[in-house]
């Protein structure tokens, strides 16, 4: 989607400060996700960000389509056909279809896009990788937060989704983040990533321990 940014309007994504205080009425849990995920848990800005990723979990979606209930709220149509418009609206009091995993939020029409959220299927207390079904995770294990409370993706979970398309922003990513990763974290990656990517070039860096 975020190749489609110019062609779909412009974004002005809110900063993770603005997205806590915003959503802090809701009992729901949410994590923010991407790039911004990595930087939070590393604790400093590395690089812009053209957009901001927030995780919710389907079980939840009512809670915040009500928060967004008079905003722009656009389901992304994975089913849809070379130049059709890919989203469809999300309206209030209405379910998300269950292959939809993506949504662009802004105030009004005229205005640029501010949030996405990634919806995150569950099972019991387990959320599930969309990606490969033997891949899960407890939902107590999935986050963290900063010292001021914002809550985040954990790092080796949103590495593991990043690795599919390997752009510069993804490889730079995770040269700035290994480092940083815990010995169990650096674990379940390559755990993850030989299950879905058995070739990928990130294992032989997370096996050596450094950045090659």
């Amino acid at each position: 989607m975020a190749n489609d940014a110019e062609q779909l309007g412009k974004w002005q994504p809110w900063h993770p400060g603005e997205v806590a205080t915003f959503f802090s009425s809701l009992k729901a849990p949410w994590w923010i996700a991407g790039g911004w995920a990595l930087d939070l848990f590393i604790g400093v800005q590395t690089r812009d960000h053209d957009d901001i990723d927030i995780q919710i979990l389907r079980r939840d979606q009512q809670e915040f389509r009500a928060l967004l209930h008079e905003w722009d709220v656009q389901a992304a149509n994975p089913v849809r056909n070379p130049g059709d418009w890919p989203f469809l609206e999300w309206k209030p009091d209405t379910l998300l279809d269950s292959i939809v995993h993506d949504v662009w939020c802004r105030p009004q029409k005229t205005d640029p896009w501010a949030l996405q959220f990634m919806i995150a299927d569950t099972e019991a207390d387990r959320c599930l990788c969309r990606r490969d079904a033997r891949i899960s995770r407890p939902l107590a294990t999935i986050g963290q937060k900063t010292d001021d409370g914002i809550p985040y993706l954990a790092p080796e979970i949103q590495l593991l989704y990043k690795a599919k398309n390997l752009r510069p922003k993804d490889e730079m990513d995770f040269s700035k983040t290994l480092p940083y990763l815990s010995v169990e974290s650096r674990q379940w990656l390559a755990q993850a990533l030989t299950l879905i990517h058995p070739d990928h070039p990130w294992l032989i860096q997370i096996e050596n321990g450094k950045i090659a």
